[in-house]
């Protein structure tokens, strides 16, 4: 025998049904963001392992000291940059209405703006100073990178309805490709190339200075935290509990698995490289993680990890640009790769699913990395003039570890 509810009880059983649809979105989207947030570990294990032991230290401390910096710079002005409205200067009870979502979307897209310093961190590593390089997070954060980032995730400057009525359809970016990581790839290269080399990189008559890696193991500490993060950065940018997608999932796995063995191969089994593919393909298959067929994904992060070993090799040995960590090729350059491959491997064509168009891909990167070089050269020239960004040639020499911290990773100790 059929029972049928009462209207009031029907409403209240729906009633608790989206409660508990939002309780588990915030709980979903609070966990991508503790995800995302353990990742700015990676970033400062991959510098403290790739940088010479007397920048250890620095490594460490500019990370952490760049994230607090960027919550600041975000909550305050970088969020309204990109999404508009007044922010979270509001009374805490409409702040927290629906369980408060929007205060952990907020965390969640805070951690990918602070992706932004800790990505150039690595470029500049050994040379800049400590305190105009906070103040250049602070910048980048409150209106460089969101200025983009409403633009592709929000509704600034009409660009998505520009692109769509222009060319078809939108620019898609799920993950960030090029929202987050060109955009800090290419920030770097400007800060890089305002900075200059590290003094004794290369000498002038033509040789160059090897400064290798100071501890392997925390090298591949660093790749392995961000690796695993990744899976929260990429899986948890649906961020609503049902619209996760375990295709974005398989993707990232196949696409940092592509980086891996390619690296290994054209690296030649060098532990720098091998540890640095799988980032490359992370990096490459943010943006279309969502749309691509897995042997796409596959295929993307191979690239791009042939893209970072071969790019990083001629720029440090030929061009002679002292990215200390890579970062340009790394991010800068797979991140513009990953951008283009959704407008590739997300066609219906070649497996994907579509909605995307090559065309409309390659437009909207672009745009990012010419915001992202002209926000670099213009930020740190500035800051060049005014402040100065570099360390003196004998605070390097002695290391930024002591020179700044006054400490070293391990302090001598009488015997």
């Amino acid at each position: 025998m059929v029972q049928f509810l009462p209207l009031c009880a029907k409403s209240e059983h729906l009633g608790y049904k989206m409660e508990i649809k939002t309780a588990t979105d915030v709980l979903f989207i609070l966990l991508g963001a503790i995800m995302v947030l353990a990742m700015h570990a990676g970033f400062a294990f991959l510098e403290v392992g790739t940088v010479r032991k007397k920048n250890q230290v620095n490594a460490l401390v500019k990370i952490i000291s760049d994230f607090a910096v960027s919550t600041i710079a975000y909550f305050f002005i970088g969020y309204m940059v990109a999404y508009g409205g007044k922010g979270f200067l509001v009374p805490a009870s409409e702040l927290a209405v629906k369980n408060g979502y929007e205060l952990v979307k907020f965390f969640f897209l805070l951690t990918f703006a602070a992706a932004i310093p800790a990505i150039i961190s690595g470029g500049i590593a050994e040379r800049a100073k400590f305190y105009p390089q906070l103040l250049a997070s602070l910048i980048l954060v409150s209106f460089i990178y969101p200025f983009y980032e409403g633009m592709v995730w929000g509704t600034r400057l009409g660009f998505q309805d520009w692109m769509k009525a222009s060319l078809g359809v939108g620019f898609h970016d799920f993950a960030g490709s090029v929202v987050v990581h060109a955009m800090g790839g290419w920030l770097a290269l400007g800060a890089v190339i305002m900075l200059g080399a590290r003094h004794g990189r290369y000498t002038k008559d033509g040789k160059i200075s090897a400064h290798p890696p100071s501890n392997i193991p925390f090298l591949a500490l660093g790749a392995w935290v961000l690796s695993v993060g990744w899976f929260g950065f990429n899986v948890m940018s649906a961020q609503t509990i049902d619209t996760i997608s375990g295709l974005v999932a398989l993707n990232s796995l196949m696409a940092m698995v592509g980086g891996i063995l390619v690296a290994l191969v054209v690296g030649r089994n060098d532990p720098g490289f091998v540890h640095n593919g799988p980032l490359a393909g992370l990096v490459a298959v943010c943006a279309g993680s969502d749309i691509m067929h897995p042997v796409g994904a596959l295929v993307t992060g191979a690239i791009a990890a042939a893209l970072f070993v071969w790019t990083f090799t001629v720029a440090q040995n030929k061009w002679r640009l002292d990215d200390v960590l890579g970062v340009w090729p790394l991010h800068g350059l797979c991140g513009a790769w990953g951008g283009i491959a959704a407008g590739i491997f997300g066609t219906t064509a070649l497996g994907g699913l579509g909605g995307v168009t090559f065309t409309a891909q390659l437009t909207g990167t672009l745009v990012g990395v010419m915001i992202a070089l002209v926000g670099g050269f213009v930020v740190y020239g500035i800051l060049k003039m005014v402040l100065g960004i570099r360390l003196s040639q004998e605070e390097e020499y002695e290391g930024a570890d002591l020179s700044i911290h006054k400490i070293s990773s391990e302090p001598m100790t009488d015997r």
